[in-house]
């Protein structure tokens, strides 16, 4: 049976018990709500999912205006400068850190909404050019000048990683297993428990991530069906 098929035969409420029921204990679900209406979040929500990844900022802070307050918003894409005052209000988690540009807007505009924003550092694992991300050394030698220290309303709490787009899952796995690797070298070296999440993987890869030791999968499309990029 094709997973769309699947799918519409459970609906969304079962696609989120279907998947938590796979989820091993301390694997957190993000469900990707990208491109889908309120009606279809609402849906997942009264199945009891909580926590939503958006990656388009005005569309994030549109939802969070509209739909429950106790949702937990994460913003997963790529995330501009300027884009960022329109969620750092709100927003609980920022998945894609990728600069330290990026790093200091962010703990600026925390500071004017009076709040502390949870993030992680987007590293990129895969052979893409397409993908976004801190390339690893250049992540190591900012942390190394310790500025990130210095910064009062940001926490950095662990790394985000997106795999190649591809059908080999050897690739797949050694992405995945150096970001690990990556993520447990940090922990020890610069931050400390507090350091404690690892994004990995989504509808097509999540079961490798979390072989792999992904805590925090984002997945869309097996909870709410084909998205339509039109929207």
């Amino acid at each position: 049976m094709a997973i769309f098929d699947f799918l519409s035969t459970m609906g969304i409420a079962g696609n989120i018990k279907g998947i938590k029921e796979q989820l091993p204990a301390g694997v957190e679900l993000v469900a990707v709500s990208k491109t889908y209406g309120e009606a279809e979040i609402m849906q997942a929500y009264d199945a009891g999912q909580r926590i939503f990844g958006e990656s388009r900022p005005q569309e994030l802070r549109a939802k969070y205006e509209a739909l429950p307050r106790d949702i937990r918003w994460h913003m997963i894409g790529h995330l501009q400068t300027n884009k960022v005052k329109y969620i750092a209000p709100f927003v609980d988690l920022i998945h894609s850190v990728d600069s330290c540009k990026l790093f200091e807007v962010i703990d600026s505009q925390a500071e004017k909404c009076g709040r502390v924003i949870d993030v992680l550092l987007e590293v990129r694992i895969a052979q893409e050019d397409t993908k976004h991300g801190w390339d690893e050394d250049h992540l190591v030698s900012w942390l190394d000048t310790g500025e990130f220290r210095e910064a009062a309303n940001i926490r950095i709490r662990g790394l985000m990683g997106i795999a190649s787009n591809t059908e080999d899952t050897d690739r797949i796995y050694s992405e995945f297993t150096a970001l690990s690797r990556l993520h447990g070298w940090m922990k020890e070296e610069y931050f400390g428990p507090e350091f404690d999440m690892l994004s990995m993987g989504m509808t097509s890869d999540y079961r490798i991530a979390i072989e792999c030791g992904s805590n925090m999968v984002r997945i869309g499309s097996m909870i709410f069906g084909e998205r339509d990029y039109l929207k």
